[in-house]
């Protein structure tokens, strides 16, 4: 019996530690969670799929391409004797067959067009990590702007359960006419007033967290029994001067690809070496003659064959300009792409320096509000001692302890706004939290 009642306790211990870990979620979980289920980043998976499977190396290029061409034709009326060459008056059917390789050996073109393959592959790359970089910053937004929610929520329960407590126990001190009615009244709008503000914080919360697992693409959970946990690990003071932000990545990429361009219409003006094969035969028939001595179809093609062998070098010598006119515009863009680069690095490192300025601004502030912390949680024990032996009224007992609330809720709101930043800072820097 022991044994069976250790076992049920156990099995229950573990059924609640499964249901807290299910019910609780950290922004590392959020992270990963939305990650896999938003549309935009899988749609750039498959764009890189489908940049890798484009891609050409330079071998590949030089491959040589190879064509079999076959045709049967009838020439009615006077036409030419394959044969002889010479023109009769017959009716011929003729079947002709060519095989035709031929290959670059020296083209300049394939060399550019190789390295812009592996440059586009690692731009859809880059463009994938944009896109999952200002995605995490909105969820991180989002995150922390329902975590607020939710640490000022736990706040106003504690400080509703305090009003409630001394409702109780002013309603009995009035039936039994310690108190005034006044005080009763006093302590009933307080205590309303704050089931108000905490209803208005619980609805606020819903809608945040809705917000945040719609965000995610999550719609198989109940938000409302969802648990959102501060982000553990430590600030750290140190600033790494690693910079992997996507958006210069992948402009500077952008930028590579350009000058890849500007080769690749240079190398329209570079002779191109070409070596050609070639094979072919006939059959022939007259049709009119049907009866007379033709030879098999097989003996002909064997007869027939011919072999042609060669190499040919084309050197661009004028086209009107229009390779120097592409040349101009390519390089009139790569000029743009480098400005981009430019302009990426400057709003990062505004946005980084703003950024700074506020971890700063809250560092400083946090003491000042800790400080201000500590001062409202002694006036409101000395107010709610005044309180109880009817030294104070209810009305400036609940200002001071809505005081102390709000004096709470600003530490705890800049430590998660330190919090919040520095992630921020991470993930404009680095790309992960």
């Amino acid at each position: 019996m022991n044994k069976n009642l250790i076992f049920t306790l156990v099995f229950f211990l573990i059924f609640a530690l499964v249901s807290a870990q299910e019910n609780s979620w950290t922004l590392t979980k959020c992270m990963e969670t939305a990650l896999q289920n938003n549309i935009e980043i899988k749609i750039r998976q498959l764009e890189i799929k489908k940049t890798e499977k484009s891609q050409n190396s330079v071998l590949n290029r030089m491959l040589p391409t190879i064509n079999l061409y076959g045709e049967q034709g009838y020439n009615f009326g006077s036409t030419i004797d394959p044969s002889t060459n010479g023109r009769v008056s017959s009716n011929i059917q003729n079947n002709n067959f060519y095989l035709n390789a031929r290959t670059n050996m020296i083209d300049f073109s394939a060399f550019a067009n190789a390295q812009k393959d592996k440059i586009n592959i690692d731009q859809a790359h880059a463009e994938k990590e944009v896109v999952e970089n200002e995605f995490k910053l909105q969820l991180l937004e989002s995150y922390y702007q329902a975590l607020y929610t939710q640490e000022l929520l736990k706040i106003q329960k504690e400080q509703l359960k305090q009003t409630s407590f001394n409702l109780d126990r002013i309603t009995k001190e009035v039936t039994i006419g310690s108190k005034p009615q006044s005080d009763l009244y006093d302590i009933q709008l307080s205590f309303s007033e704050e089931e108000i503000r905490n209803l208005e914080t619980e609805q606020l919360y819903a809608i945040k967290k809705i917000q945040l697992f719609q965000l995610m693409n999550v719609t198989d959970v109940a938000s409302d029994q969802i648990i959102l946990e501060p982000y553990l690990n430590k600030r750290t003071e140190t600033v790494d001067n690693l910079i992997n932000n996507p958006k210069i990545i992948s402009a500077e990429l952008n930028y590579q690809n350009s000058l890849k361009s500007i080769r690749l219409e240079r190398a329209s003006n570079l002779p191109i070496l070409s070596a050609y094969y070639g094979y072919s035969t006939f059959y022939y028939k007259n049709i009119q003659k049907a009866n007379a001595n033709t030879e098999s179809f097989f003996n002909q093609l064997e007869e027939n064959k011919s072999q042609q062998v060669g190499m040919q070098l084309s050197v661009p010598i004028f086209n009107g300009f229009r390779n120097s006119k592409k040349i101009i515009a390519s390089k009139i863009a790569s000029d743009k792409a480098k400005l981009a680069v430019e302009k990426e690095k400057q709003q990062f490192e505004k946005q980084v320096v703003l950024e700074e300025l506020n971890r700063k601004n809250y560092l400083h502030r946090q003491n000042k509000l800790m400080e201000k912390e500590k001062y409202a949680k002694t006036s409101l024990v000395t107010t709610q001692a005044k309180f109880i032996s009817g030294k104070v009224e209810a009305v400036l007992y609940s200002a001071v302890k809505n005081q102390s609330l709000s004096a709470e809720y600003e530490v705890l709101k800049n430590e998660l706004q330190l919090q919040y930043i520095d992630l921020k800072i991470n993930l404009l820097r680095k790309n992960n939290l």
